[in-house]
């Protein structure tokens, strides 16, 4: 971080008169820096367990930078209480996580078999002994344990059992926990299995599970997750274990109802949901008091059959309960509000295809509604979440908006973590007065020796900043040249070899930080949206940490 705001400096002082300016850019008003809590955002894992594997990769592709981490149902427990890996393993798949950087960390399950998992428990020093010679050899990066439906006369012998992962296991390989949801805090019955503080300190999270707040065989129609159940939930956890421990479960299903008490309580897919809506000319309403949508439709003697699992629903009136994009919102709200390490998600391939639209954004905190299908979206958030860009309003980024001078004063003195007040009696420019929003910003800049304006009385807070003054001043900054990068630069029409800027834009070309149009132009004088500016900043991140 040091290393980084010395170049920022050095960045800005070789300015001169020009009073050019470079910082993360982002507009300053109600966001604060604390919705920005790291580099890396909130963590994010989902587990596969529907379909067939070696769809795996498409499933996973279609969440795009979203998830770090991955968990197949790979790993299940044998009578005996030893490892059974299941068929579905492939290691090409391990192969294509990797490549996309992603972890793979499958969870082992009793399939919600109490003998099974008391067998496991019972076996566990053989069974860890097992698992750590699969992760090994297989090139895993850890066990997520699911061990459900076991009474808590267990719970002792399960944190042994985390615990001997955790010792055989090196500390580069993941230990993580799922944990039912304990919003009341029952000391008895299989919820009462979990230990959150001294699993927590045996494990690097605990994955608590937020759902089935209704489950298969309830006879009343209710919600998998309403906002109360998964908020007393958190609260639960995070007094039991640090928050930074704590990986929030997120269900991508609902349950049906349809007086069949045989089928109270089954499970749909996001996705199978939204088709039976629109199939069967349904409502959907929003519960406000759960923060949980309800859907009804109703199939009809002369309906076409719609099956699932190779079995038709039957003919009847259908009460759904089930989570969409404003009910994961509201929960997502809930990681930054609480400083969760992230989120989990059961199961990958049951969201419907918008969800990860919206769903890094606002799981770090930032509730950008204009950046939910934009190009930029993974590097405004990269840029955000380290703190170097943020919004122009608490549900705003302004993407496509130029930045702008006073935007960027505003931003030097955050990069650089300037504090204080100017002087009342301080020099000012004139066409920045104290009233102006970015005053103070641009007074510390001016006064640290960071900027100047573009001549003695004016700044020019409203002065877009264009591609070519961009690219001379990050390269001057980096000290790059067309002969020292990586690849031969471009050439463009609009870029005179003589021009002022051509060299400059010459070496962010051969390091691949600018690019052109199709066109084969560079386009010198246009603006620099707000963008392409998060996109050069992670383009420009490995030469910015040197």
């Amino acid at each position: 971080m040091k290393t980084t705001k010395r170049l920022w400096r050095k960045c800005l002082m070789i300015l001169g008169t020009t009073g050019l300016l470079i910082a993360a850019a982002n507009s300053e008003t109600s966001v604060t820096q604390a919705q920005a809590s790291s580099a890396q955002g909130a963590f994010a894992m989902s587990y596969l367990y529907f379909g067939n594997s070696s769809s795996y990769t498409s499933q996973v592709d279609k969440s795009g930078q979203t998830l770090d981490e991955v968990s197949p149902s790979y790993f299940h427990i044998k009578a005996d209480g030893s490892l059974l890996i299941d068929d579905s393993f492939q290691a090409s798949f391990v192969t294509d996580m990797h490549q996309r950087g992603k972890k793979v960390v499958p969870f082992l399950s009793n399939d919600f078999d109490q003998a099974l998992g008391e067998k496991a428990i019972d076996n566990r020093e053989n069974l860890a002994n097992q698992i750590v010679q699969a992760i090994q050899t297989n090139q895993l990066d850890g066990i997520n344990l699911d061990i459900e439906n076991v009474g808590a006369d267990f719970r002792d012998k399960y944190t042994d059992f985390v615990k001997l992962l955790r010792d055989k296991l090196p500390s580069t390989k993941e230990v993580s926990v799922a944990v039912a949801a304990n919003p009341t805090g029952a000391t008895t019955s299989w919820i009462a299995l979990y230990d959150y503080k001294a699993l927590a300190a045996v494990s690097d999270y605990l994955m608590v599970m937020a759902y089935d707040e209704s489950f298969p065989g309830d006879p009343t129609p209710g919600p998998v997750a309403s906002l109360p159940f998964v908020e007393k939930s958190i609260q639960y956890a995070i007094k039991q274990a640090p928050a930074n421990k704590i990986v929030l479960g997120l269900p991508f299903y609902g349950r049906y109802w349809n007086q069949d008490p045989a089928a109270d309580g089954a499970g749909l897919s996001a996705q199978t949901i939204t088709k039976l809506v629109n199939a069967y000319q349904g409502t959907v309403r929003y519960d406000t008091a759960s923060q949980s949508p309800v859907a009804t439709f109703s199939i009809g003697p002369t309906d076409p059959a719609y099956s699932i699992n190779g079995q038709n629903l039957d003919i009847g009136d259908y009460t759904v309960w089930f989570e969409n994009e404003q009910s994961l919102k509201a929960k997502l709200k809930l990681v930054s509000k609480y400083k969760l390490k992230g989120t989990g998600s059961w199961s990958l391939n049951q969201e419907t295809s918008d969800t990860w639209d919206y769903y890094s954004l606002w799981a770090d905190g930032f509730y950008f509604t204009d950046m939910q299908k934009h190009w930029a979206q993974a590097d405004v958030l990269a840029a955000a979440n380290r703190g170097w860009m943020l919004g122009t309003a608490a549900d705003r980024f302004a993407p496509d908006a130029a930045l702008t001078r006073a935007e960027a004063a505003t931003i030097i003195v955050r990069v650089l973590g300037l504090t204080g007040e100017a002087p009342s009696g301080s020099a000012s420019f004139r066409d920045v007065p104290a009233t102006h929003w970015a005053w103070q910003s641009i007074q510390l800049a001016k006064q640290n020796g960071l900027i100047q304006g573009i001549s003695d009385d004016r700044f020019a807070p409203d002065q877009i900043m264009t591609r070519e003054q961009m690219s001379v001043l990050l390269s001057r900054a980096l000290h790059l040249t067309s002969q020292s990068g990586g690849a031969t630069a471009k050439v463009f029409s609009d870029v005179p070899a003589g021009s002022w800027s051509a060299e400059a834009i010459a070496a962010m070309s051969s390091y691949g930080l600018v690019d052109g149009y199709a066109s084969g132009t560079f386009r010198p004088s246009a603006s620099l949206t707000r963008a392409e500016m998060a996109a050069l900043l992670s383009r420009a991140q490995p030469l910015l940490t040197k």
